[in-house]
C-alpha cells in the first residue's frame, strides 16, 4: 500500500466518528443521569484501522480490526479481537498478510462520564505470511472517548510478545511488537 493510498483511508476513518455525532437519542434520561457508556451485562462492538510494528518502530504493517465485547460488571469487559496487517518490506520482493486472533480482559478505569481509560491483558494466535504462527500475549491501554450515550471512539495500544521457543520470559518481552488500532465502537 503507497502514501497517496493510505492518506485517504486515513481521511476516512477520521470521518467516521462524525456519523456518530449525527446520531440522535430519544435515551434522554441516560444523559440527565449521566449513564454514558455500558454497564453490567452490555455488549461492544468495535471496527478500526490497525497497525503492528517491531519494538524499534522500523518495520511496520497496517491492516483492519473488529471486537466483540461483554461487560461482567460495569468495570470488566471480556472481549474476542481479530485483526488483519498487511505489509510491503522494502527489499523482500513480497507483500505479506497477517493476523491475530486473541481474547482480552480489560479494566474500566472510570466508572462514568465520557472519558474512559482502560487497562488490560490479552492473550491469542498470531498466524499469517511473514510472522511465525505462534501463541501470542500482550498488555494494552486505550481510552474510549464517548460522543454519543453509546458510541466511542478508541484508541488502544497493546505491547505483545510471541510464544517462540525461547526458554526466558525476559527474552520474549524483549522481541515483542506494538499493535495499535484506531476506531469506533458502540454499546448494546
Amino acid at each position: 500500500m503507497k502514501l497517496h493510498q493510505i492518506i485517504p483511508a486515513c481521511c476516512w476513518l477520521a470521518a467516521l466518528p462524525l456519523a456518530a455525532l449525527a446520531q440522535t437519542t430519544t435515551d434522554n434520561v441516560a444523559i440527565a443521569t449521566n449513564q454514558w457508556g455500558p454497564h453490567m451485562g452490555s455488549k461492544e462492538i468495535t471496527i478500526g484501522a490497525s497497525g503492528s510494528s517491531n519494538r524499534d518502530l522500523d518495520s511496520s504493517a497496517g491492516g483492519g480490526a473488529a471486537s466483540y465485547g461483554y461487560y461482567l460488571t460495569n468495570n470488566w469487559e471480556v472481549s474476542v479481537r481479530q485483526t488483519a496487517n498487511y505489509s510491503n518490506p522494502k527489499g523482500t520482493g513480497g507483500n505479506f498478510w497477517n493476523g491475530e486472533t486473541s481474547g482480552a480482559l480489560d479494566y474500566d478505569l472510570a466508572g462514568q462520564g465520557a472519558l474512559r481509560p482502560f487497562v488490560g491483558a490479552n492473550l491469542g494466535w498470531v498466524y499469517g505470511r511473514g510472522v511465525t504462527n505462534s501463541g501470542a500475549a500482550g498488555l494494552e491501554a486505550g481510552l474510549k472517548f464517548y460522543v454519543a450515550p453509546r458510541t466511542f471512539i478508541m484508541p488502544l495500544v497493546n505491547y505483545g510478545w510471541a510464544f517462540r521457543h525461547d526458554k526466558a520470559i525476559a527474552s520474549r518481552f524483549s522481541t515483542g511488537i506494538w499493535n495499535w488500532t484506531l476506531g469506533m465502537g458502540f454499546n448494546f
